[in-house]
């Protein structure tokens, strides 16, 4: 046993791993030290906008390339994975044109079915989001590609900085929704500078030039060899961010913009140990487990012993919460927000299970199995659209909405981890 944790330590993955968690801790320390201020300057409706926006920003946000830039990490030869990164911005640049025309011709019609009046203004924003979503996917995933984890880490910070200080500056001056919301949008456009700025000097993907590597493709068949992404992981994403959205969305309809600040500055709290710890895992991880997959390494035993590890890491931040939730929040961020914590200790269930299943869902793609992935959010979303709206018209509750959400969240969550594990193995006997 202790030679298996001298082992550990001495790994290159955990390694990796503390140093993108160095620039996630210090991200989520500023985020800490200053969202108690922020909260007593803005109040919860003003959250409420701003968690409403963000709710529809997120779900369009990350498929503005396809998901295209998820398999930069894929090939062997770096010459393809640069084709890629050139795929994505094509395709990052023609999604955000088109989402500005439907913007400009349906906008008002979205803002009437969804009930949006209180973000109508601000969808002007969304492509503008999308092209800085896109063009931080394909950095990011260059730079974990070429396992330049440092520099991730120094963007997270930079970023965290950047955007809360603005907040809590803007907030003594002009302590508005507005506020929020553009910088909310401006918060992935500021962590893609600061990356490029690092590392421009490996950006420069020179498609033309003669290459010795092996198996190079063109960009029509590395497309036809990654359709997978488009076809699958693109409407997952989109749907796992949509069932993600619901709650906020649905209270702000339901119960009022407050409603969705409450939930929205609990799930922005509940997500500081996933970004802390279990982005970092992730991102080291994808990488390792392609390795893996490719080398016919055991890799359902490498997924057991990385879920345990995150299992362990969340049992205390997130039982602290499910626990002890109102008390934590009201003291913290004041009174007003002691229903953001009765919030978070279901956000926290379904949260935890989401930690855990990380590695899991980072293996999917190795796995080739995205059609699993795509049809797992799909029952997923079904499920949990159907609960809130039980907890809803059954208890006319927002507690018991919110309840509901989490617990059947919670259990898919685990069910990925299940069939993740029997599926490597399965793909061990197959190869």
């Amino acid at each position: 046993m202790k030679e298996k944790i001298k082992q550990l330590f001495k790994s290159s993955f955990l390694k990796n791993v503390l140093v993108m968690a160095s620039g996630a801790a210090g991200a989520q320390v500023i985020t800490l030290l200053l969202t108690p201020i922020i909260t007593r300057q803005y109040g919860p409706e003003a959250f409420g906008v701003m968690g409403t926006f963000t709710a529809a920003m997120n779900i369009v946000g990350p498929i503005a390339a396809l998901t295209y830039p998820i398999a930069i990490v894929l090939p062997e030869n770096d010459n393809n994975a640069k084709k890629l990164a050139h795929l994505s911005l094509i395709i990052t640049i023609v999604t955000s044109i088109l989402a500005l025309v439907i913007i400009l011709i349906l906008g008002e019609h979205i803002v009437a079915i969804l009930n949006w009046q209180c973000i109508s203004f601000y969808l002007y924003l969304i492509p503008l989001i999308m092209m800085f979503t896109g063009v931080k996917q394909i950095l990011e995933q260059w730079l974990i590609r070429t396992k330049r984890f440092a520099i991730n880490a120094r963007a997270t910070l930079y970023q965290s900085l950047i955007i809360n200080s603005s907040k809590t500056t803007f907030g003594f001056i002009t302590p508005y929704a507005s506020v929020l919301v553009i910088l909310t949008a401006l918060n992935n456009g500021v962590k893609a500078l600061v990356m490029y700025l690092y590392a421009r000097k490996s950006f420069t993907f020179n498609l033309n030039g003669e290459t010795a590597e092996k198996d190079n493709k063109s960009m029509k068949e590395l497309i036809k060899s990654y359709i997978d992404f488009p076809i699958y992981r693109a409407p997952e994403t989109f749907l796992n961010m949509a069932s993600e959205g619901v709650p906020t969305l649905m209270l702000s309809v339901f119960f009022g913009p407050a409603y969705a600040g409450f939930y929205s500055i609990g799930k922005t709290t509940l997500s500081l140990p996933e970004r802390l710890i279990g982005q970092a895992i992730g991102d080291v991880f994808y990488p390792r487990i392609t390795e893996a997959v490719n080398n016919k390494e055991d890799a359902g035993e490498i997924i057991k012993k990385t879920t345990l590890l995150v299992t362990a890491l969340g049992l205390f931040p997130f039982g602290l919460v499910i626990l002890f939730g109102p008390y934590i929040f009201s003291f913290i961020f004041g009174n007003e927000w002691v229903v953001a914590g009765e919030y978070a200790r279901w956000i926290a269930l379904w949260s935890y299970t989401r930690f855990m299943n990380r590695p899991s869902i980072r293996a999917l793609p190795a796995f080739n199995a995205l059609r699993f992935n795509l049809i797992y959010t799909i029952i997923m979303i079904i499920v949990n659209l159907s609960a809130f709206i039980s907890g809803y018209c059954i208890f006319s509750s927002d507690i018991a909405a919110v309840t509901l959400f989490g617990v059947t969240g919670a259990v898919l969550n685990l069910g990925v981890i299940i069939f993740t594990i029997n599926f490597s193995k399965n793909n061990e006997t197959t190869n």
